[in-house]
Parts: C-alpha cells; structure tokens; sequence
C-alpha cells in the first residue's frame, strides 16, 4: 500500500461526520475532515473542551463547517438524546467516527447507569450511539462507521460472566477488553449491515502508540504509565500520525467494509496506515455475536 496521508483523502464537500471525542485523535480527525469540505459535529462530554476544539479549527480553517454538540458516553441517557436531537437536524448521516475513550483509570469507576466505566464509555457508549443514529446512516449514500480498537486489543479476553469487572478490576485487563469489544463490534456490524442490506460500511481502526493524553488524565501524570508517556514522549508517535488510520478507514475508496487499520510500522506501533491484523479473539463469530445479544440486554437498545 502507497505510504497513505491525509493530503491523499478523497473530498469530502456535502458530507455529514460525527466525531466523538474533543481532543487528540478526536480532534484530528476533526480537523483533517473540514479541510476535506466535510461538515463536522464534534461530540463531547466538555463544552469548554468542545468550543476550543472549534474554535482551534476555525482558527486554521475559517471556512470550516464545524459545530460542537454535548454528548456523554458514560449516560445512556445522554446518548439518547443526543441521537434525538442530530435527528431533528439532519435527515442523514455520512460518517460517525467512535473515537472517545477513557483508558486505565486505577480504581474502579461507574458509569451514570452502572457500567465499569471502561467499558460503559468506550465500548457500550458508542454501541448505544450506533443504534441511535442507525436511522440517519441508512439514508445516507454509502456511510460508513469507525469505531476505534487499541493495540491492547491484542490482550483483551471478553469475561461474559463479569463484562463490568464486578468481582475484579484490574485496569489494564478491563481497558484491554473494552477495545477488544469495539473491534468485534465493528465486524459484527458488518456482517449484519450486509445480511440485512443496511448499506452502512462498517470498519475498525487503531493509531498505534500515539502521543495523546490518555495516560495523563486517567492513570494520571504520576502514575508509572503517565510518567511514561511524559519521560519516554519520543517513543509515542504524533497524535496526527495516530490519526491516519482513522481517517483512511473513514474517507478512502481502499477500505474496505470489515476491514481493520492500523500503522504498518513494527508491530503496528507506528507508521502509515495498513490492513492491521485481526486479534484470534476478535475472529471467533459466535462470540460477536454473543457481545452483540449481551450489549443491547445491557444497553437496552436494538438495531
């Protein structure tokens, strides 16, 4: 594959994205988007986060069509209404990129409905979303749906007699397994989009090790992995680096619906995008679809 850049992105004038998440790769996909002529709704927990992500972008690009909108992923309540009120806006959807994340925070934490937060945020926040705008997706001309997976994917076990971690809590192994359950779900969501004749596209990604602020805010600057990410900064590639893979599954003719992309650099840690290889784990179709039963039981929500 052609070493693949975000000058390389295809225009994007006339579409619709929603982007989750007010910063880093968030952030970047954001801004790489607008340049592109895409229209961009950048959702987030934080409005004061949301109006400088704007704000920095309008600042680069003052023809850009960028919005913030309030969405928490840790409230199913939240997500809601937010699929409620792009609803009243719009009446299709191009592209909603599931980019938010919290990652290893050292104790165990609740969502507002009672999920460890890991995989309430990550996982079953953005399946929820899914369901939501699914409508405005299928009105759309060949939408597509990225949901963001890790290198930790590797490592992730799916415990479906603790997916909240309620008997033990190891950060590290829960944060493996929620990424490890955005992969499945985006190969779930392929096979049962072109069963169905969804017609929406539906692929995963990952940035490799990049230079975000993950590991400050959660396990916070002091933690042995903080300090990591502040002392060893040059082992991290950039955030717009990180980005690329994202932005090649969400915009380029090359990808493909089910596909997987990560950095074609060393053990997929950095580089440019590529196909990146599919975890053992993620592979075994009767366990996505056990996910995908046990989400929307948890979720309350169907496709």
């Amino acid at each position: 594959m052609v070493r693949w850049t975000a000058s390389n992105m295809p225009s994007q004038k006339g579409r619709l994205a929603v982007v989750t998440g007010t910063g880093g790769l968030g952030y970047e996909d954001a801004l790489a988007l607008a340049q592109a002529g895409a229209e961009v709704i950048i959702a987030g927990r934080s409005a004061d986060k949301g109006a400088q992500a704007v704000s920095q972008i309008r600042s680069l690009l003052p023809a850009a069509q960028v919005r913030f909108e309030p969405l928490d992923l840790a409230s199913l309540r939240s997500v809601a209404a937010f699929c409620q009120r792009l609803s009243t806006q719009t009446d299709h959807l191009d592209l909603l990129i599931n980019n938010a994340g919290v990652m290893m925070p050292p104790r165990r934490l609740e969502t507002e409905d009672g999920f460890e937060v890991q995989m309430g945020t990550n996982y079953l926040g953005h399946f929820a979303l899914t369901a939501g705008l699914m409508p405005l997706l299928r009105k759309a001309d060949q939408a597509r749906v990225i949901s963001l997976s890790s290198v930790a994917a590797r490592n992730g076990v799916i415990d479906f007699n603790d997916l909240n971690a309620e008997r033990a809590y190891n950060p590290m192994r829960v944060y493996s397994q929620s990424k490890l359950a955005c992969l499945m779900f985006a190969l779930e969501l392929h096979h049962r989009s072109e069963a169905a004749g969804w017609g929406v596209a539906s692929m995963a990604s990952h940035p490799g090790v990049a230079r975000t602020d993950l590991l400050h805010n959660a396990p916070g600057r002091h933690s042995a992995m903080g300090f990591t990410r502040s002392a060893l900064w040059f082992l991290f590639q950039p955030v717009w680096q990180g980005a690329l893979p994202t932005l090649f599954a969400a915009t380029s003719p090359l990808a493909r619906s089910g596909g997987y992309y990560g950095p074609d650099g060393l053990s997929e840690v950095r580089g440019y995008p590529t196909e990146a290889r599919i975890p053992k784990a993620a592979l075994d179709a009767k366990a996505c679809a056990r996910l995908w039963d046990a989400s929307q039981a948890l979720t309350g929500v169907t496709f």
